[in-house]
C-alpha cells in the first residue's frame, strides 16, 4: 500500500524536468597524445538549460580535466564559440532543447586554428589578423574639444557590422580559411567594414590596399557559412561585397 510519503517522491519524480543527456565531447591533451579522441558524458540536465550549463555540470562534477573558455555566459563576451552538432555556435546561447537532446551532442573546437587543448584553440592568428585591418578610428588634425558627430543616416551605413563580439565563429566556418590560414578571414573584413564606412574615419583608402591582398577580400567564395555562423546575425557576407565594390568602383 502506497505511503503518503512515497506518493509525494513519485509525483516530483514524474513531475521532474530532467533528461539523460549524452555529451560527446573531442577532447586532447598534448601532454598525454598527440592525436584527439571523442569522450561520452551522460547527465542530467533540465532542456531549457544550455550547452555551456551542461559543459559546466561535467566539469564540476564529473571531469575537471575539461578544458573550454567561457566568460560572461550571456553571448556578449564571444569566448565560448565552439562546434556544437556540427555547427559554430556559443554555448552559452545554445538551448539543449533545441539540438535534439535524443541523440549525443557532439563538442568539438572550431576548425582552422591550432587546438591547445579540448575546446581551447589558440586565437592568436585570428586577432593579428584583426589587427592588421586597422580596427580604430583614424583622423588628422588637433584632438577634437567635442564629440564628433554623425547623423543617423552615416551611422547607419555600417551598424550592422558593429555588432561583431570577436568570437571568430564566422572565421573558423570558412573552407577557405581552413585550408589556408593565411586568409584575413570574415570577422577581420568585418571589422574592416565597421570604419571604411564610417563617415569620420580617414584610413579607409589604407584599409582597402590591405584588403586587396592575396589574402584578403579576393579570396572570399560567398558560401555564405559566415553570416549563417554569426551568432549576432550580422550579413557578414553582405560586409564583404560591399568591401569588394569599394574596391572595384574606388577609382572611379
Amino acid at each position: 500500500m502506497a505511503t503518503p510519503v512515497l506518493d509525494k517522491v513519485e509525483a516530483e519524480s514524474a513531475a521532474s524536468p530532467y533528461i539523460t543527456v549524452t555529451f560527446r565531447i573531442r577532447r586532447f591533451n598534448p601532454e598525454v597524445s598527440d592525436e584527439a579522441q571523442w569522450q561520452d558524458f551522460r547527465i542530467d540536465i533540465d532542456p531549457k538549460e544550455r550547452v555551456l550549463d551542461g559543459l559546466h555540470k561535467i566539469k564540476w562534477e564529473l571531469d575537471g580535466s575539461l578544458t573550454f573558455r567561457r566568460s560572461c555566459a550571456h553571448g556578449i563576451c564571444g569566448s565560448d564559440a565552439m562546434r556544437i552538432n556540427g555547427r559554430n555556435r556559443l554555448a552559452c546561447k545554445t538551448l539543449i532543447k533545441d539540438i535534439n537532446p535524443s541523440k549525443p551532442i557532439t563538442v568539438e573546437p572550431i576548425k582552422g586554428l591550432t587546438v591547445q587543448k579540448d575546446l581551447i584553440v589558440d586565437m592568436e592568428p585570428f586577432f593579428q589578423a584583426y589587427r592588421d585591418v586597422m580596427p580604430f578610428l583614424v583622423t588628422s588634425g588637433n584632438e577634437p574639444t567635442r564629440e564628433r558627430l554623425q547623423s543617423a543616416e552615416d551611422r547607419e551605413r555600417f551598424d550592422d557590422t558593429t555588432k561583431c563580439i570577436l568570437c571568430a565563429a564566422c572565421t573558423s566556418s570558412c573552407p577557405v580559411f581552413w585550408n589556408d590560414g593565411q586568409y584575413f578571414g570574415p570577422a577581420a573584413i568585418v571589422n574592416a567594414h565597421r570604419f571604411i564606412f564610417d563617415s569620420r574615419d580617414e584610413a579607409a583608402e589604407q584599409r582597402l590596399e590591405i584588403l586587396n591582398d592575396k589574402d584578403g577580400v579576393w579570396r572570399c567564395r560567398t558560401t555564405f557559412n559566415c553570416t549563417d555562423a554569426c551568432p549576432r546575425g550580422i550579413e557578414v557576407t553582405k560586409a564583404i561585397q560591399e568591401v569588394k565594390r569599394a574596391l572595384i568602383t574606388r577609382r572611379f
